[in-house]
């Protein structure tokens, strides 16, 4: 078990990682101008923290010009400014303080709003290239909390790290030395002990109160999943009668977040009160000697209100210093998990050299295919399969024979474990995945809507296609005649992943979708399951007739949708048992006979 020591040498090792990380974004390479601006900014942070230490060091020249002792007036009316002269000054330098940090802040703006811009855009890509394996095990609400969390935690830390720690470190830095210049040096020691009792204080108290912040970060992900899921499968807790279980598990995630809350709540106040205690010592100490230093003549008057006025002014920023640590680890944290994404391996990636796609028969061949999704449980064995442009080929089998996992190979989602996919004799490894995407047109079963119009969700198949060519595809589809008569048409609202739609509509819409692509080679698979079958013999027969040319797969449950294509393929637990025209798969009286004889009598119930 690693030690505290090792825990904590790995811990700053990782948040390193992440700051460097985080470099690339704030200086690209690519971008002078950017460059430019975070130059400026430090100059800036630099000019005003200097004005800012050079605040209470003419308040020390404002009271002791109130002083017409000899000895202090030489250095004060050298240059004949007076009383009133610096107490202009003073003020002054509280503008240009105050002037030149807001230049800081914003100079640097358009920097870090590109860096957030940049990174979160980053993050999105790099999901949508992971697998679809990943997608599956991974909880959507999850993963969107994470990308969100590190968004934020990266605005936070370059608020707190580069406007916060930064400036104090050159400030405390410039005091410092104030202090051994103007003070004798016992005034130093004070500051600095007080300084790291407080800094130490602070950080062990905030990294225990780190680990609560991220149980209710758990807590928080795993009520917000909870609650998208309910809201989302609305219909199906109704049914059910389940409201109250979903209110429960979902209270049951609250409760735990409100007992880390309070956890927090209560480490908050002990921190706050120790850094006071803290704070207020040091300044007792400092005011201890600077009296004395009064007293015995070696301090003027002037020097003890610019001492006081150091020590409070420096404590000012340290007051939120838990604040700052805690929201920076937090945003660590936040960033660790965003980061953790980006680091997560891309399963199915372009090798190097990739070629695009270049379709010339869309002939489509499996040729000994072996696949699995885990170890143990073959999905596909020694699968081989070809057709051309113009054949209609259907797939039939029970379920979990392999059928569903025929389309997500031949849309590369997986790659196989054997054997190899080829369209028009070039190999899909050898491919560079956008290309084989924008050639293969997929209907799936479970048709997944945005929540926008009926005309977005039908035009994503075709961003360039026209309103005609939407009708087109839409009458093609059997769901022109039900849009037309709904009385916002086509712009009318879908909901939350279609919720406004019937399976039915929604698989229609998502047949027009895929119409538009015109891709060459076209899988169906279960597209057709929500429709009568009336319905589905009507738009199945329209898509044979507008993709006579095109190489098309349908995977289907029902076997009398699919007795006029070209060729049947039985699968059986991932193996090929049968294949033929239906006449002749009845007349084998095998797989395919009984699966028929079977629908036939559910047919005539």
């Amino acid at each position: 078990m690693p030690s505290n020591t090792e825990r904590t040498e790995e811990n700053s090792s990782t948040n390193l990682s992440i700051i460097k990380n985080l470099i690339p974004f704030l200086w690209p390479r690519d971008k002078l101008g950017y460059r430019v601006r975070v130059v400026l900014a430090f100059l800036f942070l630099i000019f005003a923290k200097v004005f800012t230490v050079l605040i209470p060091v003419s308040l020390i020249w404002v009271v002791d010009s109130f002083d017409f002792d000899e000895k202090n007036t030489g250095l004060y009316f050298l240059f004949g400014l007076g009383s009133l002269g610096l107490i202009v000054v003073y003020n002054i330098l509280r503008i240009l303080s105050i002037g030149f940090t807001q230049l800081r802040d914003a100079i640097f703006s358009v920097v870090g709003q590109n860096a957030l811009r940049l990174i979160a855009l980053r993050t999105f890509d790099h999901i949508h290239s992971l697998s679809l394996r990943f997608h599956l095990t991974r909880k959507t609400g999850a993963i969107s909390r994470i990308v969100e969390r590190g968004v934020i935690g990266t605005e936070f830390l370059l608020r707190f790290l580069f406007f916060n720690v930064i400036p104090l470190l050159f400030e405390f830095f410039l005091v410092i030395i104030l202090l051994i210049y103007r003070y004798d040096f016992s005034y130093t020691i004070v500051v600095i002990v007080s300084l790291l009792i407080y800094v130490i204080f602070t950080f062990r108290i905030t990294e225990w109160r780190v680990s609560i912040r991220k149980e209710m970060n758990q807590y928080d992900a795993d009520s917000n999943q909870k609650a998208i899921d309910g809201l989302l499968n609305y219909e199906t807790v109704k049914y059910f009668s389940a409201q109250n279980y979903e209110i429960e598990r979902y209270d049951e995630s609250r409760r735990k977040y409100q007992d880390a809350a309070v956890k927090t709540g209560v480490s908050l106040a002990f921190l706050n009160f120790g850094q006071s205690v803290i704070i207020t010592l040091g300044l007792l100490g400092v005011m201890i000697f600077g009296m004395l230093g009064v007293t015995n003549g070696q301090l003027t008057l002037g020097a003890f209100v610019g001492l006081n006025a150091i020590i409070i002014q420096l404590g000012m920023p340290l007051n939120f210093l838990g604040t700052v640590y805690r929201e920076i680890r937090q945003a660590l944290v936040d960033l660790g998990a965003m980061f953790s994404l980006l680091d997560q391996p891309i399963e199915v990636k372009d090798k190097d050299g990739a070629l695009p796609l270049v379709i010339s028969n869309a002939r489509v061949e499996f040729r000994n295919v072996n696949f699995s999704y885990n170890k143990g449980r073959e999905i596909l064995n020694n699968f081989s399969l070809s057709l051309c442009k113009g054949d209609q080929i259907a797939i039939v089998g029970s379920t979990g024979s392999g059928k569903s996992t025929i389309a997500r190979l031949l849309f590369r989602f997986y790659d196989p474990d054997k054997g190899f996919i080829l369209i028009d004799d070039q190999k899909l490894i050898d491919l560079q995945q956008g290309s084989i995407h924008q050639n293969v047109g997929i209907i799936p079963q479970d048709t997944v809507l945005f929540n926008d119009t009926i005309l977005y969700n039908i035009k994503y198949g075709n961003q360039a296609s026209s309103f005609d060519q939407i009708i087109s595809a839409s009458r093609d589809a059997g769901i022109e005649d039900f849009v037309s008569a709904l009385p916002e048409g086509y712009q009318t609202l879908v909901g939350e992943r279609g919720l406004k739609l019937s399976g039915g509509e929604k698989q229609r819409i998502g047949i027009a979708r895929t119409i538009l692509k015109e891709s060459p080679i076209l899988l169906l698979d279960e597209a057709t399951s929500s429709l009568d079958y009336s319905t589905e013999k009507k738009v199945l027969n329209n898509l044979r007739k507008r993709k006579r040319n095109t190489a098309m797969i349908i995977i289907s449950h029902r076997l009398s949708a699919i007795t006029d294509v070209d060729k049947i393929v039985v699968l059986k637990a991932g193996k090929i048992v049968e294949e033929g025209n239906h006449q002749e798969l009845l007349a084998l009286d095998g797989v395919y006979h009984s699966l028929w004889q079977n629908q036939a009598a559910e047919d005539s119930v």
